[in-house]
């Protein structure tokens, strides 16, 4: 199954960028991500065979035993070259970067092969544009000064995506939340 660890937003959080991306302009060729894909992906383990699963949850938990709480909030907005739409964090950053690291050693620790490891650059994905001439100035300066509600973050999730195979156009990919462990740690 294809999964990654992710931190999920409140409820309420998800309903306040709902009020700024509808309030944020229409580029024609920019594909938005529906709610449920709202998350900040921590470590994307791909195609997880089913014999490492036990070993996964046991070190994901683990990691999240490591993790105390900590606070968030969405903030700003950038973009990964001119295909990229982002949303920003603000608030506990070193931890959920912490816990980022964690999730990502967990799962080598498991046997699943991650890619190169880089600096995590904590992002929620709003956008998609379907070539490089999109223009994405516009939706950034509306969303550049969003600032969010503060959560407490308390939870590491392992999240499976399902891709669209339907073929239809804007179909977007599902979301299941596979587990989850509370961050428990001082």
């Amino acid at each position: 199954m294809r999964l990654f660890a992710a931190v999920l937003p409140e409820a309420h959080a998800v309903a306040e960028l709902r009020e700024a991306v509808a309030a944020t302009p229409r580029a024609e060729d920019l594909r938005w991500t529906g709610e449920a894909g709202w998350h900040f992906t921590l470590a994307f383990m791909g195609e997880v065979p089913d014999d490492r699963l036990p070993e996964l949850h046991a070190r994901l938990a683990r990691a999240a035993a490591h993790t105390a709480p900590f606070p968030l909030r969405l903030h700003g907005s950038g973009h990964f070259g001119r295909r990229a739409l982002w949303i920003g964090a603000a608030g506990g950053l070193d931890a959920l970067r912490m816990l980022a690291e964690r999730a990502d050693a967990a799962a080598r620790r498991a046997g699943i092969p991650m890619e190169q490891h880089r600096r995590y650059t904590p992002h929620l994905t709003v956008a998609r544009a379907r070539h490089d001439a999109v223009d994405l100035r516009p939706c950034l300066d509306a969303l550049a000064g969003f600032e969010g509600t503060p959560w407490q973050v308390d939870a590491l999730s392992l999240v499976r995506s399902h891709l669209p195979v339907s073929g239809i156009p804007g179909e977007q990919p599902r979301y299941e939340v596979v587990n989850a462990w509370p961050l428990t740690g001082h």
